[in-house]
């Protein structure tokens, strides 16, 4: 018999209560909870008019949701998908060609047009099931971003082939979360967080002044935190195989596809921590690196280190760090290796 877990964890916890003191100053402030995008998402600014910059940004989230839902059919990945050809927005262009780009940085470890493999897993509509690997073999041409037409002069994006189909939803939040960033900055708000399914970025200081402290969910103890980063304008975003999987015939089958091979990641990697200023590189390198397996995502860093760093836990319980983390990383509970530039 078939049995389907979906674990919908969130891999970060934003530290506010690492500093539960009072605020150095009377700095009005407003939090929020919603759910758009499939995810429970909390905000939290310090400022003049802090509602209504918060009506603000939740309207903002409303827009991008409906926009890139692959599940609103008037949407304009919704209409892409269903009629093969639509004029993008500014937001869906931004997006196409950032994900050229980590396409291409992570020679095809990230790729947006991975949706038909999982429709054929199940996971876009959590009616789980494993593929023959014939049926994988017959999806997998689909996977090309040659395939999709991007003409940048009239901003049309049309797909070539029947049967393509595209999701930006492995960048979608970090791209949100960078968006109210700027909303935010845009409205006189200097400290801000946000975590957008455990997604989570950051602008300026914690209530006490400090860095915040964002910690990183422990892949192996839902329960607790592999450790603690401490920053101040990032995006800090994790991606895990024990974030969404289902179990058939007593073998765990987790969401992070290879589009390469169309199975599930599977290159010694359990969870991937990606430290930015750019939301949208972050969330798209989380997975892309989970894919490639930590020999291949250290060089990609080596040849980026300025873009990003990494937080990486391996299958068998070994956690490393890119340099640029070694002062303000820290484990209680894991001896924490650190990889040179």
């Amino acid at each position: 018999m078939k049995k389907a877990i979906l674990v919908m964890l969130i891999c970060l916890l934003v530290c506010t209560g690492c500093s539960l003191g009072k605020e150095t100053s009377e700095r009005e402030s407003a939090s929020r909870e919603l759910f758009a995008m499939d995810t429970i998402m909390t905000l939290t600014v310090y400022g003049e008019h802090a509602q209504e910059v918060l009506d603000l940004a939740e309207a903002e989230i409303e827009r991008l949701d409906q926009m890139l839902s692959t599940g609103n059919p008037e949407g304009e990945i919704g209409t892409l998908n269903r009629t093969g050809k639509v004029n993008l927005s500014d937001d869906a262009a931004y997006l196409f060609e950032e994900s050229l780009k980590l396409n291409d940085m992570s020679e095809n470890a990230f790729n947006p047009m991975i949706y038909p493999v999982m429709e054929a897993w199940g996971f876009t509509t959590d009616e789980y099931r494993v593929p023959s690997k014939e049926e994988i073999g017959q999806i997998l041409p689909l996977v090309d971003l040659s395939l999709a037409e991007y003409q940048e002069e009239t901003g049309v994006l049309q797909f070539r082939k029947e049967g393509v189909k595209i999701d930006f939803g492995g960048i979608a939040k970090g791209y949100t979360s960078g968006r109210l960033m700027e909303l935010f900055q845009e409205n006189g708000i200097e400290d801000a967080v946000v975590s957008l399914g455990g997604n989570v970025q950051v602008i300026g200081k914690n209530p006490k002044q400090e860095l915040w402290k964002v910690a990183i969910r422990d892949p192996q103890d839902p329960s607790g935190f592999l450790g603690i980063v401490r920053v101040t304008d990032q995006a800090v975003i994790t991606s895990g195989g024990y974030e969404r999987y289902f179990e058939e015939d007593g073998k765990r089958y987790h969401h992070i596809i290879d589009p390469n091979d169309g199975f599930p990641a599977d290159q010694g990697l359990i969870s991937v921590t990606v430290i930015s200023r750019d939301g949208t590189l972050a969330d798209g390198l989380s997975t892309a690196l989970y894919v490639m397996g930590l020999n291949r995502a250290e060089e990609l860093w080596k040849q980026h280190p300025d873009l990003f760093d990494a937080v990486f836990v391996t299958d068998s319980n070994e956690l490393y760090i890119t340099e640029g983390l070694k002062e303000c990383f820290t484990s209680d509970t894991y001896t924490v290796k650190i990889i040179p530039e």
